[in-house]
């Protein structure tokens, strides 16, 4: 078999079709699993699928490390991608097509790329006769786009064992060069690594009240409550919470760009660090936002019941603090019910991981300026990092400046820059090798 291409095995997996609707509505898992298999198998990696269901298929292999004495690596990315209508793209969506510097398609950046260069890596280490510094446990996983109860959340509650031995665990969101300008005028190249995720807590609000005719007073009106109670939660101003991760991007990131940094006014500070501030925005403090209503049946009857569903995103260490909060805003009358609840994720900022993945950055862009941050969202960390495992965004990439990386996962016309990968391919060889 020719060498593997990273482009090319980013453009083929693209081409697997494996969207994810939720609910258990799923396609292309299992042939894009068999495919990375078997470039594994290919690479002398015993690899093997496990299905969760008929076709929700992950795959699991350990690469041996120089050192069997150190803990492992666990390395863990997903080839479920979110739907794409194909009447918005310029491209179809599942082409893999690539044209003028990038390659294209649903997945590119989320995260086909990133399970890409894992195996562009774990090919070269095997031809050239190197191994990494520690065993790599490999998971490519299924489900992630929903809530992994197929994937990373069923592998850690029925395969346990396959993690017992890892340490650090490395994935999406984190290790790209952000190009941000200096207050003198430089422009810097800032690579977030996330050390923290904010927890999730979905919630359903359930409001009952007195069914009546539509043109007569009702003051136990389920919609009226229930409206009342939403607009409290909008209206309430969340404190700000600096966690570990956060203090620490306001300080290294200030520092670089020259900002003075005033953690007594942090809006103030993340206004000053211009674009750069938008990295942090999201997680300076908790957020409660409202996204789904359900009431009445006909327009002239006042309903009994009034639902509605609320995405909570909560920082580490606060979870008990704002459901508290949450509960006095809804006030009487107002259930409220858990749809889905995963923990805060957070990792040491100073660490010899994070040192490692610092390094490795700068092995190929000396002037990578390398910041810890705290992603606004979740990942399939929240599956590994209740087993005791230091879980990190890093999955390296050069962007070129102006590029609009924050919009293209789950975006229109997704796509990674080929010049990118081959970017990615060398940090993570770097990583192996060294951490």
């Amino acid at each position: 078999m020719a060498e593997v291409d990273v482009v090319e095995v980013c453009s083929t997996l693209v081409r697997f079709d494996t969207t994810n609707r939720g609910h258990g509505d799923a396609e292309g898992e299992r042939a894009a699993a068999e495919y990375v298999a078997q470039l594994l198998a290919d690479a002398d990696v015993d690899a093997k699928i496990i299905e969760s269901a008929p076709g929700r298929a992950n795959v699991i292999a350990r690469v041996a490390g120089s050192d069997p004495s150190l803990p492992a690596l666990l390395v863990h990315g997903h080839l479920d991608v979110v739907p794409a209508d194909a009447s918005d793209w310029s491209v179809p969506p599942f082409s893999g097509e690539v044209r003028d510097g990038y390659l294209w398609g649903r997945g590119a950046t989320d995260m086909k790329d990133f399970c890409a260069m894992v195996l562009a890596v774990v090919d070269s280490l095997a031809r050239s006769g190197r191994r990494p510094r520690r065993d790599i446990v490999l998971a490519f996983v299924a489900d992630e786009e929903d809530k992994g109860e197929y994937g990373a959340h069923w592998l850690a509650a029925e395969h346990r064992e396959l993690f017992e031995d890892c340490a650090v665990a490395i994935s999406e969101s984190g290790g790209y060069s952000y190009h941000v300008p200096a207050a003198d005028g430089r422009t810097v190249r800032l690579y977030p690594v996330a050390t923290a995720e904010r927890g999730t807590a979905h919630v359903r609000l359930t409001a009952r009240g007195r069914a009546g005719h539509g043109s007569r007073p009702n003051d136990e009106n389920a919609v009226v409550r229930l409206i009342s109670a939403l607009h409290r939660i909008a209206a309430h101003q969340w404190p700000i919470n600096l966690t570990p991760a956060v203090q620490a991007f306001l300080e290294r990131t200030g520092q670089a760009l020259g900002v003075p940094v005033d953690l007594s006014d942090v809006d103030g500070t993340v206004a000053k660090l211009g674009p750069a501030g938008a990295l942090v925005t999201p997680t300076v403090r908790n957020s409660t936002t409202s996204t789904m209503l359900e009431a009445g049946y006909k327009v002239n009857v006042i309903p009994t019941v009034a639902r509605a569903q609320v995405d909570i995103r909560v920082l580490p260490g606060t979870e008990e603090d704002l459901l508290a909060t949450l509960d006095d805003l809804l006030g009487p009358g107002i259930e409220r019910e858990f749809v889905a609840r995963q923990p805060a994720v957070q990792a040491p900022v100073d660490s010899p991981w994070f040192d490692a993945m610092a390094a490795a950055l700068r092995s190929q862009d000396p002037e990578a300026v390398v910041v810890p941050y705290c992603m606004g969202g979740g990942t399939d960390a929240k599956a590994f990092s209740p087993l005791g495992i230091d879980c990190y965004g890093f999955a390296p990439l050069w962007l070129p400046e102006g590029f609009p990386y924050r919009a293209m996962a789950h975006g229109v016309d997704e796509r990674v820059p080929v010049e990118g990968l081959g970017f990615g391919v060398r940090v993570l060889d770097h990583f192996f090798t060294h951490c």
